[in-house]
């Protein structure tokens, strides 16, 4: 009975969670199976809802305990809808030195939301795709990290600027 009441209580927090985020444009997630393989390339299709205002963007990650690293390097592509391309590698904090990983949650899943640009205004009209994949090294080595392990999904968020 205590288990139906904690599970019936996480629902309805959950739904009021989202349907009171009046900032959001656009969230979605993409799953990353197994572990993410450097040459995988996880992509989003975003029509943006005009070309006046301005957006905040965030690539969204969450993450088990398997992640063993205390950051995170991404690149993150922005194709613009006639072809211009902008591409930043950006690395991000993810765990304490400690080795307590940060983000939000109270499983072992952490729910983490990076910053990536800020007061966008998308003046092209048409569909932007956003290409992200990770680019972590190890120290002293020279290849990539070929598959990292941890990173359960990996999604792109476009906000409304609080005004």
């Amino acid at each position: 009975m205590l288990r139906n009441n904690a599970l019936l209580f996480f629902l309805v927090f959950s739904f009021l969670n989202i349907s009171c985020d009046s900032n959001r444009i656009f969230d979605t997630y993409k799953s990353i199976p197994n572990k993410w393989h450097k040459d995988s390339v996880v992509s989003f299709k975003v029509t943006p809802p005009d070309s006046i205002n301005s957006y905040n963007l965030f690539v969204n990650l969450r993450n088990t305990n398997a992640y063993k690293y205390n950051n995170l390097f991404l690149i993150v592509e922005m194709v613009l809808p006639h072809g211009k391309t902008t591409k930043d590698t950006i690395e991000y904090k993810m765990a304490e030195p400690s080795g307590k990983l940060l983000g939000t949650g109270f499983t072992d899943v952490k729910e983490n939301k990076l910053w990536y640009k800020e007061g966008v205004v998308f003046k092209e009209t048409g569909d932007y795709t956003i290409n992200i994949q990770h680019a972590m090294r190890e120290n002293g080595r020279v290849s990539g990290v070929a598959e990292l392990e941890g990173i359960t999904d990996v999604g792109f968020r476009i906000e409304n600027i609080n005004k």
